[in-house]
């Protein structure tokens, strides 16, 4: 229960600890029955430089793996395996070169218990079959899952072990024989895992052959960039100590201490070379093997070295935040060229130390038009933009950009054909019918809020401008325009589309001074009659003969009670 409770309490520290802070994701907290040969993995943190692990049997302990520095790599796996049926604590720190270390919570899961021997395993150096070996050579090889320790046999003929015969070395990867190999001569090696459950099986015989007689050369160490160095740049000029009487050099470089994957064996006969394209805020492991005609120096250390933090994004040390150097883009997606304004001036709107403007060709080749904050642009098509920012980083000038697509439209200012209104209970709906090959927003304040739909409603009497704005900066179109009750009662247009909304013509009372209407009569323009109606009816559809009359003008005469005649005219839109 007490063990429990103590994985649960761990498990919630590193919970609540800052968000920097990773949880295992194989084995998670409190797994129980995790196999020994088990890789350990957790959840990646942006901006750190790397990673360091311990591995122990109490919390924060080391006494399996003790500050292991894994680089940039999310997993690692004990290079020994795990002891069976023991509770296991993992400490992940986060190590930055430019503010302390994060020790996070240890997190705890146990380990099953194994009832298989061993598997075999295989030498790793010399490897099989190597040739020109030196004499004073150690012997390595790869951790076997299960395994507790192992037995060595060397001989110079196969099975023979007149150099070693059987020897326990203990839990361990690696020997070194008391005395040199004889030179020139095959070497026959055969490595057995054992654990508490027997032997491995059926484990083959490797071998390698000497070197003539001679003496190898001893080790080397970085000259630039020093051991341990930080702000290191990203294409470095590396350089090591000259060794007498090597050869070559064998070079690796890696993010982790386990992978080469920057440079894997690569062999240079000066003691120099440029790298190029190193990746920001990381930590790169090098390890550099003199070598002559009597084989290669042994047990030459790692080093490593962390490149300059670049443009993020990586935690400020200030705030805890996680930050980055990339300036924000706020350039749109889709700009417009005005035809009438060719070539058309587009102003970044961001901030930034300098900007590139790219066309886009129908190859996909781009073709740089501009290096100022603008760029003049006299057709439509795909564009690429780039702004950045530049910083200074222990001397070395970086620049960090940020860079988008976009596409160019041409587009020109409204033209305001017309417009709609119509009254609705007391209040008014105007519409708005414009022209022109852009892509428009509709207000009626110049500073907007601005909308695309071009119909505004529940309008009160006044005066208004409606305003057309093209979105992609053609400018503004305005129309001033007044809403007002007719002062005689009769309506200046309708609209009999059967929407419900002004669908019928008819004497509308004003508030002050209304006419005691009792008949209207409407013509058309050469005066025939096409209807007429009490002032008390729906009033007039548009229709004659029970047809739709055409979008036209037409006149009306109004009689009141006391005999006065009104004429005037008004418009049936369509």
């Amino acid at each position: 229960m007490r063990t429990a409770l103590l994985i649960l309490l761990l498990t919630l520290g590193a919970m609540a600890q800052a968000q920097e802070c990773p949880l295992l994701t194989g084995p998670t907290a409190g797994a129980t029955n995790v196999p020994v040969d088990t890789s350990i993995s957790w959840d990646e943190v942006i901006g750190v430089t790397g990673y360091v692990i311990s591995i122990g049997t109490s919390p924060g302990a080391g006494d399996i793996v003790s500050n292991q520095p894994v680089g940039s790599d999310t997993s690692f796996t004990p290079p020994l395996g795990l002891p069976e049926s023991t509770q296991i604590y993992v400490t992940i720190t986060l190590f930055f070169f430019d503010q302390p270390d994060i020790d996070c919570p240890s997190i705890a899961f146990t380990t099953r218990n194994e009832t298989n021997p061993p598997d075999c395993t295989a030498i790793s150096s010399p490897i099989n079959g190597a040739i020109d070996v030196n004499v004073g050579a150690n012997i390595s090889w790869s951790y076997a899952p299960r395994a507790t320790g192992y037995r060595i046999i060397l001989g110079t003929a196969p099975g023979l072990g007149d150099i070693e015969n059987n020897l326990d070395v203990g839990n361990t990867l690696s020997f070194n024989p008391a005395a040199d190999f004889p030179p020139a001569t095959q070497i026959y090696v055969r490595v057995i895992p054992y654990n508490e459950n027997g032997n491995a099986l059926g484990c083959s015989e490797e071998s390698f052959t000497t070197g003539d007689l001679g003496d190898p050369p001893g080790c080397t160490m970085l000259i630039t960039p020093l051991d341990g160095a930080i702000n290191v740049a990203l294409s470095p000029f590396i350089e090591w100590v000259a060794v007498p009487g090597a050869t070559g050099y064998i070079v690796n470089i890696g993010r982790s201490p386990f992978v080469n994957d920057i440079l894997d064996g690569g062999v240079f006969f000066t003691n120099s070379t440029f790298v190029l394209n190193f990746e920001p805020n990381n930590t790169y492991f090098i390890t550099i093997i003199p070598f002559n005609d009597a084989g290669q120096a042994q047990d030459c250390g790692q080093e490593s070295f962390s490149t300059i933090r670049g443009c993020g994004p990586f935690f400020d040390p200030d705030t805890g935040e996680l930050v980055d150097l990339y300036p924000v883009l706020l350039l749109p997606d889709v700009l417009g060229i005005c035809e009438n304004e060719l070539p058309t001036r587009i102003n970044s709107p961001d901030t930034a130390d300098g900007f590139r403007w790219y066309q886009i060709t129908a190859t996909g080749d781009e073709l740089l038009l501009s290096e100022e904050s603008f760029v003049d642009i006299a057709e439509e098509g795909l564009y690429r933009y780039e702004a950045y920012i530049i910083t200074d980083q222990a001397g070395i000038e970086i620049e960090c950009s940020s860079t988008k697509e976009f596409t160019v439209v041409s587009s020109e200012l409204a033209t305001i054909d017309f417009l709609r209104i119509e009254e609705i209970d007391r209040l008014f709906s105007v519409e708005a019918q414009v022209s022109g090959a852009g892509d428009y927003e509709f207000s009626l304040s110049p500073d907007g809020p601005y909308q695309d739909v071009p119909i505004f409603t529940g309008l009160e009497e006044g005066s208004y401008i409606m305003y057309v704005r093209d979105k992609n900066g053609c400018g503004i179109a305005q129309r001033a325009f007044r809403l007002a009750f007719p002062p005689t009662g009769f309506p200046p247009y309708f609209s009999p589309n059967g929407d419900g909304i002004n669908d019928f013509w008819q004497y509308v009372p004003p508030l002050e001074d209304p006419l005691q209407i009792v008949n209207i009569a409407v013509f058309d323009r050469y005066g025939k009659l096409l209807a007429s109606f009490p002032a008390n009816s729906v009033g007039w559809n548009g229709r004659y003969n029970n047809n739709p009359l055409p979008a036209s003008g037409y006149w009306y005469k109004a009689q009141t009670l006391d005999g006065a005649m009104y004429s005037g005219f008004f418009s049936l839109v369509r």
